[in-house]
């Protein structure tokens, strides 16, 4: 889902325009990526799985849930997504990219949006949600899947971080 905003602000330190692609299981890091959007006024694009996750899916401390089982077999990592079609995505020069951690890492239902978009000539910053981890190698990983574009060091977030310290984040952001 997409949600359109216009340019960036008129004296942003931005040149072009920007969007934040995001993928949220609790609502977290979607709170985050609304933040981000709304201080730069860009655009939104939500990852969706094609078959939805329920809570008790996402729930890592149940060892028969949803995502122990795919963490646990890699044959079920491919996750189906709504869809991984940018409108005008060729628009785009900067692309704040938003996940949840989990085991360390970005959640392979990322994966399937990376590998499908073509990052050329876009810089891409991440940002993440943990209660407890950082953001570890997920970043690295995420850059040598995509294979282009020029990716930048990432910041993560508490669980529930406030408006000010991610708006602080996102005008400390060097994209020029």
């Amino acid at each position: 889902m997409i949600t359109l905003r216009n340019h960036l602000k008129k004296g942003s330190e931005f040149k072009g325009k920007a969007i934040v692609v995001y993928y949220s299981g609790s609502g977290n890091t979607k709170r985050v990526a609304n933040f981000v959007a709304d201080e730069l006024d860009a655009d939104t694009f939500e990852i969706i799985p094609a078959v939805p996750y329920s809570d008790s899916d996402l729930n890592w401390r149940d060892r028969n849930s949803r995502v122990n089982r795919e963490h646990d077999n890699v044959s079920l990592q491919y996750v189906k997504l709504a869809s991984t079609e940018v409108p005008n995505w060729s628009d785009y020069d900067v692309v704040l990219f938003g996940y949840p951690i989990r085991w360390g890492e970005a959640p392979w239902i990322v994966n399937n949006f990376i590998k499908s978009n073509n990052f050329t000539g876009k810089k891409v910053v991440l940002f993440c949600t943990s209660a407890s981890s950082g953001i570890g190698s997920s970043g690295t990983n995420l850059e040598k899947m995509a294979g282009t574009g020029d990716w930048l060091e990432g910041k993560r977030f508490s669980e529930k971080p406030n408006k000010g310290s991610v708006r602080e984040w996102v005008r400390g952001l060097d994209l020029k």
